[in-house]
């Protein structure tokens, strides 16, 4: 019987054992015998599982017996390997969605392969030739919804899992190791991974020269980087770091505020910054008007209290400016969320449709039709 032929990109996919798991194979094996058929790969004569018994047989030493199956080719092989790998009953469902990212890339090849196939025959009434793993083209980062949920059924894992270790895989693959190890749990790692990319975006925030904006403006509006917190947790939302750096209250209390002698200013805040957006309208030398609420689809109920499903837009004014129109006008309004602490376009397409003159958005993070952008995010 020849010894089969040990390929190391497949025994790496197949997880380690840990030091009791494998002592106790051992001892199965000294006193049983070995019980279980390794499988080989018919064409090739590859170990595709049983490495550690081959291992142990061979140093004890013990007789063993081998099992074959057949594939096409290459990849096929490799999703019977992860397929099998992802029904181990010793993994964790941290690692067997680990084991999943992985099939899920192979199964989204395999049906771009089986398509382009089909086009071939379809076009030249002929198979095409059978491609391997190594002449296929890579995998796309973002595998088919469709191979991803095959994949976590597979796995016994859910497709958010298989979504955050495919996440962790492609943005650190060295904590994709720990958790395959058991040393890091997937959502201690997907904390670490948003924590990095958070602090490479307020780097270069931070490292970016403000876009002033030149001379006076008839309309205003402005969204400040109030200084809030979140709350770091294993679960949803998984909430780390804000995308952008924050301002006391002294800091804002001295932004200069660009108002032409006749100004709207629209100040948006939240229920626990109410009282300070009051001081600041006090402290930009405006005065205050009225409260435009957004009526948002859900939101944050902290404990024992109400959900916050709104925001609010304080209005101010200097001068005495004008409104071209003033129909249509509510002050509560209903629209749908956007990015996080990304403001309604409902909300400016009222303000393009009621005011004239020059008008800026401090501190938008998105282009605005008709305003001018400011701060560190407005490129």
């Amino acid at each position: 019987m020849a010894r089969p032929i040990i390929d190391p990109e497949i025994a790496k996919q197949c997880s380690a054992l840990t030091a009791d798991e494998l002592g106790a194979l051992r001892q199965s094996i000294e006193a049983e015998g070995c019980r279980d058929a390794l499988v080989v790969w018919a064409e090739t004569g590859i170990l595709l599982d049983g490495h550690n018994r081959l291992a142990i047989c061979e140093a004890l030493p013990r007789p063993y017996q081998t099992t074959t199956l057949s594939f096409g080719d290459r990849l096929d092989a490799m999703i019977w390997v992860l397929m099998n790998q992802s029904a181990r009953r010793n993994l964790t469902d941290d690692q067997r969605a680990l084991v999943a990212s992985e099939l899920a890339a192979l199964l989204s090849l395999r049906a771009k392969r089986e398509r382009s196939q089909a086009g071939n025959e379809a076009r030249w009434g002929q198979a095409a030739p059978s491609a391997s793993l190594e002449d296929a083209p890579a995998p796309k980062d973002k595998p088919t919804e469709r191979s991803r949920a095959q994949a976590a059924k597979s796995a016994s894992v859910s497709e958010r899992k298989v979504r955050q270790a495919q996440t962790v895989k492609r943005a650190a693959p060295e904590l994709a190791e720990q958790v395959k190890q058991g040393s890091m749990t997937l959502a201690q790692a997907t904390r670490e991974v948003r924590k990095h990319e958070q602090k490479a975006k307020l780097e270069d925030l931070a490292a970016r020269e403000v876009i002033e904006p030149t001379g006076l403006y008839d309309v205003i509006v402005i969204d400040p980087p109030w200084p809030m917190e979140k709350i770091e947790r294993d679960e949803r939302p998984n909430q780390v770091e804000f995308d952008y750096p924050t301002l006391d209250e002294a800091g804002l209390s001295v932004l200069p505020i660009p108002c032409a002698d006749d100004c709207h200013v629209w100040l948006w805040t939240t229920h626990k910054f109410m009282p300070m957006a009051l001081r600041l309208l006090d402290a930009w030398g405006l005065k205050y008007v009225c409260t435009f609420v957004w009526h948002k689809p859900g939101g944050f109920q902290p404990i024992g209290l109400p959900q916050y499903n709104c925001e609010f837009a304080l209005y101010a004014r200097k001068g005495s400016p004008k409104f071209l129109d003033t129909t249509a006008f509510p002050v509560c309004f209903k629209a749908p969320r956007g990015r996080h602490s990304e403001k309604p376009e409902e909300f400016y397409e009222v303000l393009r449709r009621v005011t004239g003159g020059r008008r800026l958005d401090m501190f938008n993070r998105r282009i605005i039709e008709g305003f001018t952008g400011w701060g560190k995010e407005a490129a």
